[in-house]
């Protein structure tokens, strides 16, 4: 793992060693593209443009934020900002690496949640925005669109998270895939028919689970808040 480490470390310099105005474009798309702007902004847009739509934004978001929370206390995942320093490479090696507000991130990093959360919930606004493109066009081009946008705004995500030292580029691919599988695998199973009460007591099942999960871990001798 110390050589995937190292050669994220590297990739991280480069991208920070690119011109002036691409620092405020990825520290721009990392707070943009924070989870909580699926719940805040996402969803409401959604659910104004099709009810179904937007319970699906709200439902994959719901679940995806649970399961990144549960699966980085599984498989851990070192900080780029903090393991440079704990790993001895920056007295090694010249590491030219700069520290932006958002690079501090404590707590697990794998997979990132950025890329996970948003590309699952973003996943039925893409379809739905394609389904409406090839009714009303039959160009390759203007069917692909909603996709293409898609993909290139998860590139995007990605690499704001490895420039500001929140992520390795391998935690971020892991993002990326786990949020489209969520995404295509969740969308036909949303309740759409269900009430208001159904989510809140599925958010209280997910927190309360959550939090005896991590009772259990800690209990076994697991310290997941290394």
């Amino acid at each position: 793992m110390d050589a995937l480490h190292t050669a994220g470390i590297r990739f991280a310099e480069a991208l920070q060693s690119g011109p002036p105005w691409l620092e405020k474009f990825w520290i721009s798309v990392t707070s943009l593209a924070d989870p909580k702007s699926i719940f805040t902004v996402c969803f409401p847009l959604a659910y104004f443009l099709d009810r179904k739509v937007g319970v699906s934004v709200l439902w994959i978001g719901l679940v995806s934020e649970w399961l990144n929370v549960v699966l980085k206390w599984f498989l851990f995942g070192e900080r780029p900002f903090w393991w440079v320093h704990e790993s001895g490479l920056a007295t090694k090696e010249l590491v030219m690496l700069r520290q932006f507000p958002v690079s501090c991130e404590t707590g697990p990093g794998s997979p990132s949640g950025h890329c996970m959360i948003t590309g699952a919930a973003l996943w039925p606004l893409v379809t739905a925005l394609t389904a409406l493109a090839s009714r009303h066009s039959r160009s390759l081009v203007m069917n692909l669109t909603p996709f293409g946008a898609y993909t290139l705004l998860q590139l995007a995500v990605g690499l704001s998270r490895v420039f500001v030292l929140a992520h390795f580029p391998h935690q971020v691919v892991g993002g990326i895939l786990a949020g489209a599988a969520l995404g295509w695998g969740l969308q036909a199973r949303t309740p759409a028919t269900c009430t208001s009460g159904f989510f809140m007591a599925t958010a209280l099942a997910l927190l309360l689970s959550s939090l005896a999960l991590h009772s259990l871990v800690i209990a076994a001798g697991i310290d997941i808040d290394w």
